[in-house]
């Protein structure tokens, strides 16, 4: 497979397939798209202008949700992407749309250059995620990797140092939010059901919760059975629990390839650098029994899916979101499903939020780099949960599920 794959962007295509795209969605992903208001004033204000799109990630579906945007409001977009994702017949129709790839984990030269190229544009869209990866938990967002506006803020001051006037660079929050529309309490019984048989627990409540609880209980023992923990973890409070499962898998993998372990970055940073090491053939070759090729992919595999989640995530707010959002997790754990098809017809909220000019920001950046950029970076994780917050607020649940929740008779 090569390094990189290129944008090669077919104006026809892009027009075309943004005409038949809703219809796409409703029939094979069961989605729909609803901007909330404001939401298209917000980009219209700096439409003529370059702009960086960063949206949450919590589905693997998220690029249809910014594809059916960037129809709706006539434009076309750039999308940065996995290398992974352009294996296979994907990559013809991934390109021709816009995206090009990167290598996670690692220095990028060409993704880092096709990137700064793009954001030079006149009218450059570009939409990046800058969670690094699905969360599978539709109410909060994750750190965000601060590469994104690195870049912008290097591109900014590369065209001052030149002495031109750099024209005006837009980070542009955007919210993702999905919703289930009708009852979806069969499904989440029949989900429940379904682990726990794989897990060989009998059904001895009608409770969704306690079923839920004593499901993802039992899940936590195979993995800790798995990896020696049973007397290390298990008796600890459930987050302790989870962290304490997170943290021996990573080290264990870091140590078995030689990686100096950093603490302080990220989760998904560290499983990148981890997945970049083990594809040298050489690095394989190496490998233990105990800790060889297949048990560090399923690790990190194990590790990305429960980045996010934390106990009390379903019991404070108990939706049907929430409920399936964690249901997911544990299907792709347990039945190794990468792409999870949809538990029913969704609705996507989009909501786009206050734009921040990263111009007015030029100053600060050259007196310190690292701390501007990190600043910004936060700057738009939070804007994006506080659109997440602003659109449950206005949606005001009315059909939650109850804890506890009783099968209907």
């Amino acid at each position: 497979m090569p390094d990189f794959y290129p944008p090669r962007q077919h104006a026809l295509m892009v027009r075309s397939l943004q005409t038949i795209a809703p219809l796409v969605g409703r029939w094979r992903y069961r989605l729909r798209l609803s901007l909330t208001p404001g939401s298209l004033d917000r980009f219209r204000e700096i439409a003529p202008h370059r702009i960086l799109l960063l949206p949450n990630h919590p589905t693997n579906v998220d690029w249809l949700a910014m594809f059916l945007l960037s129809g709706q409001i006539r434009e076309m977009f750039n999308y940065l992407a996995a290398l992974e994702r352009f294996q296979g017949r994907d990559r013809w129709w991934l390109q021709r749309v816009g995206a090009y790839s990167v290598r996670r984990g690692m220095g990028d030269r060409a993704s880092l250059a096709q990137t700064m190229e793009l954001l030079s544009q006149k009218k450059g869209r570009l939409v990046i995620f800058p969670e690094g990866g699905y969360s599978f938990q539709n109410d909060t967002v994750m750190p965000f990797r601060s590469g994104a506006m690195q870049l912008a803020l290097r591109v900014l001051h590369k065209q001052s140092r030149d002495g031109a006037i750099a024209p005006p660079l837009y980070a542009l929050p955007i919210s993702l939010k999905y919703t289930y529309q009708g009852n979806m309490t069969p499904v989440i019984d029949q989900t429940l059901r379904r682990l726990e048989k794989a897990l060989g627990l009998p059904r001895r409540t009608e409770d969704f919760y306690d079923r839920l609880i004593k499901v993802a209980d039992r899940a936590m023992l195979s993995f800790e059975q798995d990896y020696g923990l049973l007397d290390k973890t298990s008796f600890l409070p459930w987050n302790e629990r989870i962290q304490g499962i997170k943290t021996h898998v990573l080290e264990s993998c870091e140590h078995t390839l030689g990686i100096v372990p950093a603490p302080t970055d990220p989760l998904r940073e560290r499983v990148y650098r981890i997945q970049q090491k083990l594809a040298d053939s050489a690095t394989v070759a190496s490998l233990t029994d105990s800790w060889g090729n297949d048990a560090i992919q399923t690790a990190t595999a194990r590790l990305l899916n429960f980045d996010a989640i934390y106990h009390g995530y379903v019991a404070s707010d108990p939706t049907p979101e929430r409920f399936l959002d964690t249901l997911t997790r544990l299907e792709r754990a347990l039945f190794g499903v990468d792409q999870p098809l949809p538990k029913g017809d969704r609705l996507v909220w989009l909501q786009i939020g206050e734009p921040v000019n990263l111009h007015d920001w030029g100053e600060a950046y050259q007196e310190a780099r690292d701390r501007t950029t990190t600043h910004l970076t936060e700057l738009m994780r939070q804007r994006v949960q506080d659109g997440l917050d602003e659109i449950n607020r206005k949606l005001g649940f009315q059909a939650r599920l109850a804890v506890p929740q009783k099968i209907p008779r």
